[in-house]
């Protein structure tokens, strides 16, 4: 039991609320915890966002796809993380990628009205919902702006950080190239020329459809260099 406490405490929304008041808290709502074997979907994109969902345990894959185009975007987040709380609320509340456990895997669930009886109950939870939504929306808002008649290079690095969920590892992007091509407005000889180069500075692992980023550190340098132009 001790152990389940501090594995929640570890968990975003959670910070800086007393062991108290978690242990009030299980007692009071009901929490779900759940176990996914390897390769197990926890959700499919499209489904209803009706559930704050925690990982306690284990790893999970995201993959995001593009709905009109051959493109789509992996992932693998680990505990302590929370899967898509900003699709809780809003206009849009289905999930935006579908979450697979990645060798056995424990998620924390809440539903959606008991986890605002939750943040109704202390100030820490609402201020640590609250800083959560404002640094995603602040950061996707600024994604458009950063980088104006950028390189394919300057593009693709934009497009890669716009997908990736912080904390993310194991990044890869799977595609036909003339749908990558359409996404980022470049011809097929272009874009290939850029992987080659971006492969040759060390930032991917490039294939005829698939690239891997190697050094995401480097990727990020190619967007702050496009801002100081």
């Amino acid at each position: 039991m001790n152990s389940m406490y501090q594995q929640m405490m570890q968990l975003p929304l959670f910070q800086g609320v007393s062991t108290e008041k978690i242990t009030a808290l299980v007692e009071k709502l009901p929490f779900h915890f759940l176990k996914f074997r390897n390769g197990e979907q926890i959700f499919a994109a499209g489904d209803p966002c009706t559930h704050i969902k925690f990982i306690v345990s284990g790893q999970v894959r995201l993959e995001i796809p593009c709905s009109h185009l051959r493109v789509s975007f992996m992932q693998t987040l680990s505990t302590p993380h929370v899967l898509a709380a900003e699709y809780l609320f809003g206009r849009e509340t289905a999930y935006p990628y579908t979450a697979v456990a990645q060798g056995l895997c424990g998620i924390l669930q809440l539903r959606k009205s008991d986890y605002i009886k939750m943040v109704s109950s202390d100030k820490v939870f609402l201020f640590n919902i609250l800083n959560y939504l404002s640094s995603g929306s602040q950061r996707y808002l600024s994604m458009p702006l950063s980088v104006k008649d950028g390189t394919v290079g300057e593009r693709l690095s934009m497009l890669i950080d716009a997908l990736t969920v912080s904390g993310a590892t194991d990044l890869v992007m799977k595609f036909k190239q003339k749908d990558l091509c359409t996404l980022l407005g470049t011809q097929r000889t272009t874009l290939v020329s850029t992987l080659s180069k971006m492969a040759e500075d060390g930032i991917l692992e490039f294939e005829s459809n698939t690239l891997r980023i190697i050094d995401n550190y480097q990727l990020l340098n190619e967007l702050k260099n496009a801002k100081k132009q």
